[in-house]
């Protein structure tokens, strides 16, 4: 998913820059707030961070330009919200694009905006819609961490065909293009992504869950079902 330093043209540098700065800059706010007035949930920001660090970080040949990985930005979204997760995965990128040459500086704006962005705010809006619906939450946590995955390419996907319109067919060719290369091994991985995430939604459940109460992830009635006969 990332897109390599350099591949895209400079305009369009600028302007997923410019798009994903707004998040970035309420993202900082919310987070100043939360190291302020809920410390002890410090510990689970750092979990989330490492999961979008350590997945997006599996990176697998998928097309010209860019790779195929999980992204582990569904459970930040979930847990802290997708402004916050920009910050997580706008530090990721920023570490991978200086240290691992994964992605790159030039094009950190249009990275950050499909996976630090697009893909969060997705979840954050499929697990809200799940609770609000009386879902299932583990199902509802896969779904969300399943589909942003998937989004995130999409959003990629878009960004290279605005970038690199086919001569014949023009921009819908090229995304057409772009995602069914992307699919062929994001699909398997994104499902691989949303099962591991629900796990690891259950164990914070089961050790911390009076910090996802803290933080109206869910209700003390919610934890209490699901510790006791399930969601």
């Amino acid at each position: 998913m990332h897109i390599m330093e350099g591949f895209l043209p400079p305009a369009w540098c600028l302007f997923w820059f410019l798009v994903s700065a707004p998040f970035i800059v309420y993202g900082m706010y919310q987070l100043r707030i939360l190291m302020r007035e809920k410390r002890e949930a410090l510990p689970l920001l750092a979990v989330a961070g490492a999961f979008v660090f350590v997945l997006s970080s599996l990176k697998l040949p998928s097309v010209s330009g860019s790779c195929s990985h999980p992204t582990g930005t569904g459970l930040g979204a979930i847990l802290f919200g997708p402004c916050i997760t920009s910050i997580l995965g706008l530090i990721v990128l920023l570490y991978q694009a200086i240290f691992l040459a994964h992605g790159g500086l030039s094009t950190l704006g249009a990275n950050v905006f499909s996976m630090g962005i697009a893909g969060p705010v997705l979840a954050w809006a499929i697990y809200k819609g799940g609770q609000k619906a009386g879902l299932n939450t583990y199902l509802t946590v896969f779904f969300a961490a399943t589909l942003a995955d998937l989004f995130t390419y999409v959003v990629t996907s878009v960004q290279l065909a605005l970038a690199f319109p086919a001569e014949v067919g023009g921009i819908a060719t090229s995304f057409a293009a772009f995602a069914a290369v992307f699919a062929v091994t994001q699909l398997p991985l994104s499902i691989i992504e949303g099962a591991v995430i629900a796990l690891t939604f259950k164990y914070i459940i089961d050790v911390r869950a009076e910090i996802l109460v803290k933080l109206g992830v869910l209700t003390d009635a919610a934890v209490g079902r699901l510790r006791g006969v399930g969601a």
